[in-house]
């Protein structure tokens, strides 16, 4: 065995233990505290999470890093009260003042940038996918085990307090034996990003070329991915799939459209499908079991049981069958008041700051669902069944 697929496999070992917080043994509690957070990438997320923070207590932006002018100019602006600019990151991380870095950078830069970061000692929060390849995800996880400082990896529906009591509902019962998931996030567009100028196009448009970018698997896939592994407490076995550039034929490296199935243990198969040229259903998972299913959307849920209960539904009158609060083809949805998802992960990043918890969404969750990734992008790029030797 490889030192890496060592290194991989001892850190992800007992992961089914990694989803509940944990105290850890540093650093004295900063309740009172405000914590102060530098933003590195202002563009489309970095910046789009700037007026979530400017809402929590006690967190406050200030600092922003962009290579690109204007959008470093752009993240400056949605900052509320006065903010320092940078073109260099490194030059953020030498700022006595900035306590933790939001790292929302391409794919590629992901490992180089947490590692500086945590080395600096800076708290960080680093957007999905966690790091590319399985060099770079042994190296951040190897940082993090290295580093007093806290780490959340960016899968805010691990924060989502309604996909979380969806997960405990799971594992209590509710839906019986897990058989399979399905999984989507389908939109109709090209995905670009405008660029006013054609020398910021590999720069804007990272995200449509490989040596940036795991392409829709590590953008929005990988979501999905760290939810299936947190419901099943595990890792997939294997994966295989396909995908192409058959639709939007501009030059992009990265496919237009995929469809992966990755086998779990227990016979448990998940599929995923994005796609770029059709919408329907947008994004949804359904977790399946020999009692019920689960359906979820961004920030909904539905239970639907097996059995009896639709065909009861269907034989009551009409007034009795809406005060079932029954929505047809989905089921029973379940009424729960919860934030944003993004919002609710940059709210708990900053308690696992103050508190010096554990994030639920960590290292070492977030290396799994990265390693997912990977062996998808394998199993496509290279036409074939990848096993999971890293488990």
């Amino acid at each position: 065995m490889k030192r890496r697929d060592f290194v991989i496999k001892s850190s992800l070992a007992g992961s089914a233990a990694l989803y509940a917080p944990t105290v850890l043994g540093y650093g004295p509690s900063r309740a009172n505290e405000t914590i102060n957070i530098g933003v590195i990438g202002t563009g489309d997320r970095g910046g789009g999470l700037i007026p979530f923070i400017n809402q929590i207590p006690n967190f406050r932006v200030v600092a922003c890093c962009d290579i690109i002018p204007f959008r470093l100019r752009s993240g400056l602006s949605k900052v509320e009260g006065k903010a320092k600019g940078y073109s260099d990151y490194k030059k953020m991380l030498e700022d006595k003042d900035v306590d933790a870095v939001l790292v929302a950078t391409p794919f590629s830069t992901h490992s180089q940038i947490v590692i500086d970061a945590l080395r600096a000692g800076k708290h960080v929060y680093g957007e999905k996918t966690m790091a590319k390849g399985y060099e770079g995800i042994e190296e951040l996880v190897s940082a993090v085990d290295a580093s007093n400082g806290i780490f959340q990896a960016g899968h805010q529906y691990h924060s989502s307090r309604l996909y979380s009591h969806v997960v405990e509902e799971i594992k209590q019962g509710k839906i019986g034996k897990i058989t399979a998931f399905e999984c989507q996030w389908n939109r109709n567009g090209n995905w670009r990003r405008p660029v006013p100028d054609p020398k910021w196009e590999r720069m804007i448009n990272w995200r449509m070329y490989r040596e940036y970018s795991g392409g829709l698997l590590a953008e929005l896939c990988s979501h999905q991915l760290d939810f299936a592994n947190w419901v099943m407490g595990a890792m997939p076995e294997k994966v295989m799939g396909v995908g192409g550039i058959d639709y939007w034929k501009d030059g992009r490296e990265t496919y237009d459209n995929i469809h992966l199935i990755y086998g779990y243990p227990e016979g448990v198969r998940a599929s995923f499908t994005c796609l770029t040229s059709n919408a329907m259903g947008d994004y949804k998972v359904k977790v399946m079991g020999d009692k019920g299913t689960y359906i979820l959307d961004y920030v909904n849920a539905w239970y639907y049981p097996e059995g009896s209960y639709e065909k009861e539904i269907g034989e009551v009158d009409g007034v009795s069958g809406a005060t079932l609060n029954w929505d047809k083809g989905k089921g029973i949805p379940l009424n729960f008041d919860h934030e944003d998802p993004s919002k609710q992960a940059l709210i708990d990043f900053r308690d696992n700051i103050i508190n010096n918890t554990l994030p639920v969404s960590n290292a070492k969750t977030g290396a799994m669902a990265a390693t997912c990734v990977q062996m998808g992008l394998d199993a496509m790029y290279d036409d074939k069944i990848v096993v999971n030797i890293r488990i």
